[in-house]
């Protein structure tokens, strides 16, 4: 089964909408099967008392994605033939993005808030949770609210909320331990910008979807922190994931197509000699 790759474009959309275009334009061509946006108001995100004494989480306010943007979004990703996205992280914009994203994805630190988890669910749409810093309880008890609310297709993501995450604290084999508990499909949400951690996820523990952070450029708000790549860097890990899913083949060994031409010159069976004698005495060589 071929693996999903999902941009993430967070917060280095800067507010604006035609660079929002050029990230849809970008993971397309790249080869990505979905973009994903975050759909957030700082006032609906954090407590009011963390906004009065924090000038940091503050400034987020430049972060949020204007909801006006959505439709024009969705149609962009349908133009490109890629799927549109986003998480939310407030009830409200539950019901904004039900009638423009192919799917939800709920980021890690809302994995805690079964409100928000059974309002995804009761869309019936495909939903996508990131578990990291999350227990195997706490996982489950997400995945039965969703299933109770109605989710039918659900998709877990290893991760580690670590911006970025060594490598070594990656821990990839919570995959396999995830979907063994759970019975969903399982993939990983990099933040260790390696590609050798995103091909062990996909080759080792078959995950199933991998979502990654993008920036365009390396101007994004979030790229200075470490944990997102750009286009090139992770053009380059698709392909490569794409040329080994053409590589699988069917499981049956059989000469190939390109083997047909060298199979009368294998060594002949009575005398050890290439190649086969029915050809030696015909064959000339190539002008």
């Amino acid at each position: 089964m071929p693996a999903t790759f999902i941009a993430e474009v967070s917060s280095n959309h800067a507010r604006d909408l035609d660079r929002c275009f050029e990230f849809v334009d970008v993971s397309a061509a790249i080869g990505c099967d979905a973009v994903k946006f975050q759909l957030f108001r700082l006032d609906e995100m954090f407590a009011p008392e963390i906004l009065e004494r924090s000038a940091k989480h503050r400034a987020r306010r430049d972060w949020e994605l204007p909801e006006d943007y959505l439709a024009p979004l969705a149609a962009r990703c349908r133009e490109k033939g890629i799927a549109f996205s986003c998480t939310p992280f407030h009830l409200a914009a539950v019901r904004a993005l039900e009638p423009h994203v192919a799917f939800y994805k709920i980021a890690s630190y809302e994995l805690p808030w079964d409100g928000l988890l059974a309002a995804v669910a009761a869309t019936g749409k495909p939903v996508v949770l990131s578990t990291g810093m999350a227990t195997m309880a706490e996982i489950h008890h997400a995945v039965d609210v969703l299933r109770t609310g109605g989710a039918t297709e659900v998709t877990l993501l290893h991760t580690v909320s670590a911006y970025p995450t060594p490598p070594e604290e990656a821990n990839l084999a919570a995959i396999d331990t995830i979907r063994a508990a759970t019975g969903c499909a399982v993939g990983w949400s990099d933040h260790t910008v390696r590609p050798g951690v995103v091909h062990r996820a996909i080759g080792r523990h078959g995950a199933t979807m991998i979502e990654f952070h993008l920036d365009l450029d390396g101007k994004g708000a979030e790229f200075a922190a470490g944990h997102c790549w750009l286009p090139d860097q992770i053009a380059a890990v698709i392909a490569e994931v794409r040329a080994g899913e053409a590589a699988e083949g069917n499981g049956e060994k059989v000469p190939t197509a390109a083997e047909l031409p060298d199979r009368d010159w294998r060594a002949d069976p009575e005398d050890g000699l290439r190649p086969f004698r029915k050809i030696r005495a015909r064959w000339t060589p190539d002008p």
